[in-house]
């Protein structure tokens, strides 16, 4: 019997690319009726957690949450926690972008190192919870490159990779070395040694 796992995201690109990385399991999409869940934590667990605790009281089943940082180090580790609405709580990705480039403009490359980190959380209806960190290092470039991905994904070039910013790559490349992929990679294999 295949583990059913209903995903907490309510952004459709977020959506695709973890159905992708929960191979082996039965993806369920975020009912389309449930209003939004208010991202108040100051931390990504604790954002991951109040999405996933909110669709799995909402459906009784196993639901996975993540919830996804960008830290760059010549800004203090902004935009971090609040990556996803930087340039205001109704931003678009181009919008998030900008300021980002906007505030690291004139910031040699060799000082534009950042941190990707996402953290996973699966929450039972009835067992807890397992929660998984992925992270990787990089450089966020000076103008945007490729036309996949989502997010900041068309300024960041992981140390992993070939030099590629994560846009420029498929996303099974991007997935081979993305903080996403170890996240969820590593809640996958947690909740594989759990039965249905």
């Amino acid at each position: 019997m295949t583990q059913r796992v209903v995903l907490a995201t309510a952004n459709p690109d977020k959506a695709r690319e973890l159905a992708g990385l929960l191979e082996g399991f039965q993806v369920v999409p975020r009912p389309a009726d449930l209003p939004d869940v208010e991202e108040t934590a100051d931390t990504l667990e604790g954002n991951a957690r109040l999405k996933a605790e909110a669709v799995m009281a909402a459906t009784g089943e196993l639901a996975v949450a993540d919830d996804t940082g960008l830290e760059v180090e010549a800004l203090g580790g902004r935009p971090g926690v609040y990556a996803a609405r930087y340039a205001g709580p109704d931003a678009t990705y181009a919008d998030n972008v900008a300021k980002l480039l906007d505030e690291l403009a004139g910031v040699p490359h060799a000082e534009r190192r950042a941190r990707f980190r996402t953290v996973a959380v699966a929450t039972f209806p009835d067992r807890g919870e397992i929660v998984a960190e992925g992270a990787v290092e990089g450089t966020v470039v000076d103008a945007p490159r490729g036309e996949a991905g989502f997010g900041y994904d068309s300024v960041f070039v992981p140390d992993d990779g070939d030099g590629r910013t994560f846009a420029e790559m498929t996303q099974d490349e991007k997935a081979a070395v993305s903080h996403r992929g170890r996240a969820l990679r590593s809640l996958a294999a947690q909740l594989s040694h759990i039965k249905p």
